[in-house]
């Protein structure tokens, strides 16, 4: 398997954004969630724009949460269909990566063997069930690339983030171990927030109750799990103890340099953490 990158001329209006990826998964390793977007698909028939992709197809998508509207349904159903057509085989995969502002190639194998062993410890949870109500469970079916998607415009990536600026002193924001200036809040365990309001009003519903962010860090370039407590009890002023930025001034800079070729997964690439805890939990996915 190999990778190739190079600077977007233009980009396409429909993509699928790449929320979550699933440990041991075909995908794991080789993309990079929040910041990739799937543009395009090739198999041994050609390659597939995600704008062409059949709107007749009514097979099980790879992503569960989506918006209820066709324009998302037949885009993620045309994927579905393909990919479910070349399970076991080696297909390839056009990211567009919002940091980096690249494009590459990357190929591999879609299979649902890398999710025997989690299938098989959920086994005596299903005989339990059996037993109470005489009704079998059925089996999850896992996805052939351990995927979470949704359809946006990669042309607006990465414009509401939340960049982190002073954090005072024992606040909430420090006990989360928040870093001023380096740190950009990217979405919440909910999903990406789409306009400034909405970081504002998640933590107004969260006081006194804990709030699962995700967080990249521009000088470690890391994506890590922060747990915020919103409270007005810390003794300070605000919820969270901390300035936030908004807006043009405030977008994650582009690397400087191109990323240190290193070994992953086949492929070469150096944007991707491989810190255990900047993995994003994934509930596995038709």
């Amino acid at each position: 398997m190999g990778q190739s990158s190079s600077l977007p001329t233009s980009l396409p209006t429909i993509a699928l954004h790449c929320l979550r990826v699933a440990e041991l998964s075909p995908t794991d390793g080789l993309i990079e969630p929040y910041f990739d977007y799937l543009i395009g698909i090739s198999t041994e028939k050609g390659e597939s724009d995600l704008s062409n992709l059949s709107s007749s197809i009514t097979s099980t998508t790879e992503e569960n949460n989506i918006n209820n509207n066709s324009s998302n349904n037949n885009t993620l159903n045309g994927l579905s269909k393909i990919i479910e057509e070349n399970e076991n085989k080696l297909i390839g995969l056009k990211i567009y990566n919002a940091k980096s502002q690249r494009i590459r190639d990357v190929q591999l194998t879609p299979s649902r063997i890398w999710a025997e062993t989690l299938l098989s410890s959920n086994n005596s949870t299903t005989i339990s069930n059996q037993s109470i109500d005489n009704t079998p469970t059925p089996k999850p079916k896992p996805s052939l690339l351990g995927l979470s998607l949704r359809v946006c415009n990669p042309a607006n990536a990465l414009e509401s983030v939340y960049h982190v600026l002073d954090v005072l002193e024992g606040s909430p924001a420090e006990m989360a171990g928040l870093v001023p200036w380096g740190d950009y809040v990217l979405a919440w365990s909910g999903g990406p927030l789409h306009s400034e309001n909405d970081f504002y009003n998640l933590i107004e519903a969260h006081v006194d109750k804990p709030l699962r962010l995700f967080v990249y860090n521009s000088d470690l370039d890391n994506l890590r799990e922060v747990i915020l407590y919103p409270t007005r009890q810390w003794g300070g002023e605000g919820l969270i103890g901390c300035g936030i930025g908004y807006g043009l001034l405030h977008r994650i800079p582009r690397p400087s340099t191109p990323p240190p070729s290193s070994s992953v997964g086949g492929t070469v690439d150096g944007y991707f953490s491989t810190n255990e805890s900047s993995r994003i939990p994934e509930q596995i996915a038709s």
